[in-house]
């Protein structure tokens, strides 16, 4: 057997492996990318509100703050826990429409 037709072959088998591995990644990763858009498409039209990277940001936002509300209640801080809960209600009061 000639040296040059057993590289050429290796590359060939090396190629289509290396293009296998590529289309299954990139199969894996549009699966990823349709079920986030699927998540969020939901997720917005439950909530009714723009599916903007703001509107989500504000949402994440906002649940950060009523998260904050819960702590500084279960800390026994009432007037914190009551500056939060209103920050976090006006905030997604807001957001929801």
């Amino acid at each position: 057997m000639r040296v040059e037709g057993f590289f050429e072959w290796l590359g060939q088998a090396l190629g289509t492996v290396i293009r296998y591995i590529v289309d299954a990644l990139s199969s894996l990763f549009g699966l990823f990318a349709d079920a986030g858009h699927n998540f969020l498409e939901g997720l917005s039209r439950t909530l009714g509100m723009d599916r903007s990277l703001i509107s989500l940001v504000a949402l994440a936002l906002g649940l950060m703050l009523l998260v904050a509300a819960l702590r500084a209640f279960l800390r026994r801080s009432i007037i914190a826990g009551v500056i939060w809960l209103f920050l976090g209600l006006w905030l997604l009061s807001w957001l929801i429409h």
